[in-house]
């Protein structure tokens, strides 16, 4: 989900060139990894309280998603140039600083009960997240052997699932924990104003404690930030790489990169509003909170089995099996009530588990030393967080049925089946 090693940091696939044995280094990546995983997956704790508070629809709710998402299309580009000339350690510290602002700007937002203060908070939170992404994926991928980077990424993904599972866990139970005896619905006038500022403060304390542990990793971080030995960068230009886009394994992989985030995001974000549903669990916010880590957990769980299973199973048959496996459960979920409406939907978190390092991977296929050019353009695909959400929204609004709005993540999953497909028929012949 970032810029790959470029060219200048090896020299082949084989080669160690400029690989570093560090693994104090590893450890501090593999925790960088943990934190924005799980920063990201709180937004389906805020979206549900936001809902409630500013009596949002659908569409309105998921521009929380909007105003995360759209940093890696604004930020990602300007972010990538910035590490190539800082480097990766004092990149990582301002990302690190950027989220903790992020964090901060959530006290102004609920002083004022401004449901645009907040989403601009949210966006400033994740370009810092957008930076340390930037930073990560290289970083792990040089801190040891060359041949063995591809395991080293899926370990230190496996810390992202596992900070997308306990984030929400503990981060709903403090700001969904706590239900008002009143509804945002029920006031009006100066009375909704005080409702609103005094609900907000359970998201304000929780992002002011995580700005305080940013802020100390940052230091960390900054204590270390010559610990990267000759560290080089190529210079190549966006547009340069634009020109992969002409290639259909390509585009077509990219464009797979930002359904799949877009499609993810929006399963994840209707979790709550969807089992409070009488047909589906009938049950309280904070209730429903609760099960947002099984759907996380299923990506944890499905990235260990996965990276055993890839090296029987060819990637493209992977990845079409699984996308058709996710369309299936949304076809279950939406056709069902109860205990098997909710679970068939958590399990799209399974089956979402090796989707991203696969289209990635496939993508990317062949490419040689134009990788990174080719991750800088993926990086700004993952915009499809921003925009799959909103629509699946106004869907949701115009149907008024969550259910029939799980179908247009379905689509997204039906066109990254045909990539798998595409991918098994138009194998990439090495030279």
């Amino acid at each position: 989900m970032a810029l790959m090693p470029n060219a200048s940091s090896s020299t082949g696939p084989a080669s160690d060139e400029g690989n570093v044995n560090a693994p104090q280094l590893r450890l501090f990546v593999m925790g960088l990894f943990f934190i924005f995983g799980g920063i990201t997956s709180l937004n389906d704790v805020i979206i549900p309280k936001l809902k409630e508070l500013f009596t949002l629809n659908y569409t309105q709710a998921m521009l929380v998603q909007t105003a995360f998402f759209a940093a890696y299309a604004i930020i990602g580009l300007p972010g990538a140039a910035l590490v190539k000339r800082i480097g990766y350690m004092r990149g990582a510290v301002v990302g690190l600083l950027a989220m903790t602002a992020g964090c901060l700007l959530f006290i102004p937002a609920s002083q004022h009960a401004t449901y645009g203060l907040f989403l601009g908070a949210l966006f400033v939170l994740a370009s810092g997240v957008v930076m340390v992404q930037i930073v990560t994926n290289p970083l792990i991928s040089l801190l040891g052997p060359a041949k063995t980077a591809s395991a080293r990424l899926t370990f230190a993904q496996a810390f992202n699932s596992l900070g997308t599972v306990l984030f929400p866990l503990v981060g709903g139970a403090l700001i969904l924990g706590q239900l008002a005896k009143v509804k945002a619905e029920d006031l009006t006038g100066p009375a909704l104003d005080l409702y609103r500022v005094a609900e907000t403060q359970t998201v304000v304390h929780t992002y002011i404690g995580l700005a305080i542990a940013l802020t100390v990793v940052a230091l960390v971080v900054w204590g270390n930030r010559n610990a990267l030995k000759n560290e080089h960068h190529a210079h190549t230009s966006f547009v340069d790489g634009l020109a992969l886009l002409k290639q259909p394994r390509f585009a077509f992989g990219a464009a797979c990169i930002f359904l799949y985030v877009g499609a993810e995001v929006s399963v994840g974000s209707l979790i709550v509003n969807y089992f409070q549903l009488p047909t589906v669990l009938g049950v309280t916010a904070a209730a429903a909170a609760t099960y947002i880590p099984y759907y996380w957990g299923g990506a944890l769980v499905g990235r260990f089995a996965g990276s055993a299973l890839l090296r029987m199973l060819s990637p493209g048959k992977a990845l079409a099996c699984n996308a058709v496996g996710s369309i299936l459960l949304i076809a279950i979920s939406a056709n069902t009530t109860g205990q098997v409406a909710a679970w068939s939907l958590l399990l799209i978190g399974l089956m979402n588990s090796i989707m991203f390092p696969t289209i990635f991977s496939l993508a990317c296929e062949g490419l040689g030393e134009a990788a990174a050019d080719g991750s800088g353009i993926i990086n700004v695909a993952i915009v499809g967080g921003a925009i799959i959400p909103p629509l699946t929204g106004q869907l949701a609004d115009a149907t008024h049925s969550v259910a029939l709005a799980l179908a247009l993540p379905a689509v997204c999953y039906a066109i990254i089946a045909t990539f798998g497909v595409f991918a098994i028929r138009h194998r990439v012949v090495e030279g």
